[in-house]
């Protein structure tokens, strides 16, 4: 780090959307035992809140760690264009939502600066992606996630 020293930033954001949980590899019924009201036919909604923290160097003419509305247009393009008020019925668990924020804001900010990616489906369903693992444990490749 320079003499400026470095800082984190924490970017925090709100959205809606909808999906179904329900695994191709389960019977209806077999899906409803295991995911109760997630596998509505109908689906269900959630309003989400996103919490991504960047480190980086501060800024010695700024003071700042990132431009506020440069965060803002990366947090505008990569979670609320392709997620607010959508149907989310794509590998739709919110660990899958957390990698795709994480993979595509590593996209758009500087090399190096992404720390973490939070997302609150509710209050009881929280996935934290650090872009190798979740909460310590490697991400499986399964439609399946619970709702609380």
């Amino acid at each position: 780090m320079s003499e400026a020293g470095g800082g984190a930033s924490v970017l925090r954001m709100s959205f809606s959307a909808s999906h179904r949980l329900h695994s191709k590899f389960l019977s209806d019924e077999e899906n409803l035992k295991l995911l109760g009201k997630c596998s509505n036919p109908n689906g269900h909604g959630h309003n989400y809140k996103v919490v991504v923290t960047i480190h980086r160097e501060i800024d010695p003419v700024t003071g700042m760690v990132m431009n506020l509305a440069d965060r803002k247009k990366y947090m505008e393009d990569v979670i609320m264009q392709p997620f607010d008020h959508k149907n989310l019925n794509m590998d739709v668990t919110t660990e899958n939502v957390a990698v795709y924020i994480w993979d595509n804001l590593q996209k758009v900010l500087p090399v190096g600066v992404l720390y973490k990616a939070k997302v609150h489906e509710t209050d009881n369903n929280i996935v934290v992606y650090k872009g190798e693992s979740l909460l310590g444990v490697s991400i499986v490749q399964s439609p399946i996630s619970f709702c609380v």
